[in-house]
């Protein structure tokens, strides 16, 4: 027989032989999704299991770090593209002295802290002749590949969302930045709304909130 109550806040707790706890973190940026994984566990006090819910894959990405890093199993289900449920199970007590600060140190939003970002707002650079910009974007692309300092992140939304799917002309180039461990995020909205999001070809699909925070967190943020 289960029985279940319904705590404050973001968590749902299953009272069975092996205590469960639900964690919603749709819509909420790394760290937070990590940090509630964290204060679940430590809630669990012993073996059990979180069953944490997001929209974004770079969390389920460092979800699953911090649990490999932490001593427990991590399982995925893709419920749609716009949400994961991310099971941590542990068999004992996990150690988390304080979820905010352990969250951010698995968090990769807080590893590119300091660090270039590439912003790319469109397949086209500069106004004037589009051919013209074509050309223009593309050699900035190879640029950025030539670079002693590499950026740790490029972003690529709007039009620029056409840059990171198949049959672009800088993909080899992007898949290069990608090999020398650059982050390639691209906007999930924008390549559904270009109807091309099973195109994708390099690096994951984020959302508006992770690109607001590369940025807002990087040192230099250069537009083409």
């Amino acid at each position: 027989m289960r029985s279940s109550v319904v705590l404050g806040g973001p968590f749902r707790k299953e009272f069975t032989m092996s205590t469960k706890i639900e964690v919603n973190a749709m819509g909420d940026a790394c760290p937070l999704p990590v940090v509630k994984t964290l204060k679940a566990l430590k809630q669990l006090d012993g073996e059990g299991a979180v069953v944490t819910l997001v929209d974004n894959e770079t969390a389920v990405k460092n979800i699953s770090k911090m649990a490999q890093e932490k001593g427990c199993t991590a399982s995925v289900e893709k419920i749609s593209d716009a949400e994961w449920h991310v099971t941590v199970a542990t068999s004992g007590a996990v150690a988390v002295a304080d979820p905010e600060q352990d969250g951010a140190a698995f968090c990769d939003a807080s590893a590119g802290k300091g660090k270039l970002v590439v912003s790319v707002y469109t397949d086209c650079m500069g106004r004037g002749d589009d051919e013209l910009g074509h050309k223009l974007m593309k050699a900035f692309i190879f640029a950025v590949t030539q670079q002693e300092e590499l950026p740790a992140t490029m972003l690529f939304y709007n039009g620029g969302a056409k840059l990171t799917v198949e049959g672009s002309p800088v993909l080899d180039d992007l898949k290069g930045l990608a090999e020398q461990g650059v982050e390639i995020l691209t906007c999930g909205t924008c390549l559904d709304h270009y109807g091309i999001k099973d195109q994708l070809a390099v690096g994951e699909v984020t959302n508006m909130y992770v690109i607001v925070e590369k940025m807002e967190q990087a040192v230099r943020v250069v537009r083409p």
